[in-house]
């Protein structure tokens, strides 16, 4: 059954959510603090059994200059002195890490560089990851939606934002550690909390080339507390349960993070996707962030799907979209 508002109701739609006061300097202070720390840039090579395609095991620094964790892969033969490949940047869902090497082929199958960022202190769940976080523990309900909630500056998403932002950066000095690839073209992507790290790093890098954002979640995080009792948004009405008294806090704080507010930010090229069965990341609330954006975009529905959206249907529509924008024929 459809979980929210009928499709003619969602083109509609607007969020009322509000930019929280301040929220430019915020990341503004939060991207240079982290850029002016860390250690190096790394792009180890890695040894499979992989025939068409190299590998390499990356290390960035982060929010803090913490070290991030990705896979670099790239066709074997874009090693052959061809034009430097353009490099899609994808982020990862909710609970999981970068995986192992041979995992998620298709964008460097298809001929691009891809760089495959890992979640801070994620990766235990459906796919492994290897980046841990530091940041600030406290009363939190299992998961990350609530870790440092209380204030923007504490917020889990705080950090994972700016690993995503970094990422970008990351992909872009990749020829600086001897990895021929393209900086003038970089894409990013992902589906569910990869796309609201898209997102964001789309809004908070003003000049990627392309964003594609999946049936993203973390948009108008108000409306999804209170049409969803889903997790993760779930966390967040739990927590509220018993911290009564953090209501506004919590709210304020998870706005600095919010789809919507990093939509109405964002220039580039985007494609999202949105599913009318979707409990997880309600359609109402992708659309809000749909209808914000401020640069060119366009929305793929998926009437009779929930958070799997159109799977390969729609990996096979943002191929086409980054093909075009990122003019790799």
């Amino acid at each position: 059954m459809h979980t929210d508002l009928s499709e003619p109701q969602l083109w509609e739609h607007r969020s009322t959510l509000a930019d929280p006061d301040g929220v430019d300097e915020f990341w503004a202070r939060t991207l240079a603090e982290a850029r002016a720390v860390g250690g190096p840039l790394r792009a180890e090579p890695v040894t499979t059994d992989l025939r068409t395609l190299e590998v390499h095991d990356v290390t960035f620094p982060g929010f803090g200059g913490e070290p991030v964790r990705a896979w670099l892969r790239r066709p074997v033969a874009a090693l052959r002195g061809d034009a430097p490949l353009p490099v899609v940047v994808e982020y990862v869902g909710y609970g999981g890490g970068r995986g192992e090497p041979e995992e998620r082929l298709l964008w460097a199958s298809a001929g691009f560089a891809h760089l495959l960022v890992d979640t801070r202190g994620q990766g235990s769940g459906w796919s492994r990851g290897d980046t841990p976080d530091s940041g600030p523990a406290g009363p939190q309900v299992p998961g990350v939606m609530t870790r440092g909630v209380t204030s923007p500056e504490t917020s889990y998403y705080r950090r994972f934002l700016t690993d995503a932002a970094r990422a970008v950066d990351a992909a872009r000095a990749l020829p600086s550690v001897g990895v021929d690839v393209d900086p003038s073209r970089v894409a990013v992507m992902g589906t569910s909390q990869g796309g609201a790290a898209a997102l964001a790093a789309g809004a908070l890098v003003p000049d990627v080339a392309a964003v594609v954002a999946q049936v993203p979640f973390l948009c108008d995080v108000p409306r999804a507390l209170a049409i969803t009792d889903a997790d993760p948004f779930h966390e967040v009405t739990r927590y509220l349960a018993r911290h009564r008294s953090h209501v506004d806090a919590v709210l304020r704080t998870l706005a600095h993070v919010d789809g919507v507010v990093m939509a109405r930010r964002g220039r580039a090229p985007a494609r999202f996707s949105a599913a009318l069965m979707d409990a997880i990341c309600p359609p109402s609330t992708v659309f809000g962030a749909f209808h914000a954006y401020a640069g060119p975009k366009e929305i793929v529905v998926w009437p009779y799907n929930g958070h799997e959206g159109g799977e390969t249907e729609d990996e096979r529509g943002a191929l086409a979209f980054l093909r075009h924008h990122l003019r790799h024929p």
